[in-house]
């Protein structure tokens, strides 16, 4: 990682093959996001669904509302949300935890700031398998200062899921992905390796920086950017400000997707299942008859 090293460090080096603007639209109730997975450019990246950029401010957020097929990971970066299911889990994540959750065969929550001002964070639903779709809600509460972290000529990492710079994140993840927060200093490098099966991307928290290869162009902000094969990803800030952005890779599943909002199967026959389901609360949503959030 010295300063002096502009090689990628890699034989295959992972070059950017796609790069999409975030852009702010509404979600929930008077909430904006940024989202980058999940719109017509980037509809999804096995095995990744979304990604959103969220900033909201009370009263606006995202109240009671249903999951079922995949997993949520919201990782605050600013601020403070309180989230609240039909099973009696509630919670507040602060800046800096990540709350993992597994919506399995079905939940119903919501998700509101717990602090005046903007809250901040980032959401990223992952795809389950289809033996997995069906198991029971669970979740995987990280605070803070439980999150594994390194750092070394200039580059920080955060490790949420994965392995970066020597540190393991005790995150068990069903369908195996790396969730590694970066922030490099002016001048700063880093070779972060990855599985080569894997389908990968980069998001871009602040800052600019140059990725893939080192006399490529520099990319700002709010920015994903699709990775393609390759054995590892190198990234340079040339810029005289910090660079920060999430590098996150996934086992693709292979399977078809059908997605109908907040439900994500395999098949259409398994959406009309999943509605009816919900519509009469039963396999999974028995409990979304009497259940409010407060």
């Amino acid at each position: 990682m010295s300063g002096s090293d502009h090689s990628s460090g890699f034989d295959q080096p992972r070059l950017v093959v796609k790069k999409v603007l975030a852009k702010p639209q509404r979600e929930g109730e008077g909430a904006v996001v940024r989202r980058s997975i999940g719109r017509s450019e980037l509809k999804n990246l096995d095995p990744f669904l979304m990604l959103d950029e969220f900033a909201v401010a009370p009263p606006a957020g995202f109240p009671d509302h249903p999951h079922r097929g995949f997993e949520t990971v919201t990782y605050m970066l600013q601020g403070a949300f309180t989230h609240q299911d039909f099973a009696g889990h509630k919670g507040t994540i602060r800046t800096g935890d990540v709350q993992w959750m597994t919506a399995g065969r079905g939940i119903i929550h919501s998700e509101m700031p717990a602090d005046e001002g903007t809250q901040k964070g980032l959401q990223l639903w992952i795809n389950l398998a289809s033996k997995d779709k069906m198991i029971e809600p669970n979740y995987q509460e990280l605070p803070s200062e439980d999150i594994k972290r390194a750092e070394k000529d200039g580059v920080e990492v955060r490790v949420i899921a994965g392995e970066s710079m020597g540190v393991r994140s005790p995150v068990y993840t069903r369908t195996p992905t790396m969730y590694l927060d970066f922030t490099l200093k002016p001048r700063a490098q880093m070779h972060q390796s990855i599985p080569e099966s894997w389908n990968s991307f980069v998001y871009i928290v602040e800052g600019e920086g140059v990725f893939g290869v080192v006399n490529s162009s520099p990319v700002t902000a709010h920015h994903v950017l699709v990775l393609g094969p390759g054995d590892g990803l190198s990234a340079w800030n040339k810029s005289s400000k910090p660079l920060r952005f999430v590098l996150i890779g996934g086992q693709p599943l292979n399977e078809p997707v059908v997605q109908y909002g907040p439900f994500v199967m395999n098949t259409q026959k398994e959406i009309e299942q999943t509605i009816e389901d919900y519509h009469y609360s039963k396999n999974g949503f028995e409990m979304a008859k009497y259940w409010r959030s407060q």
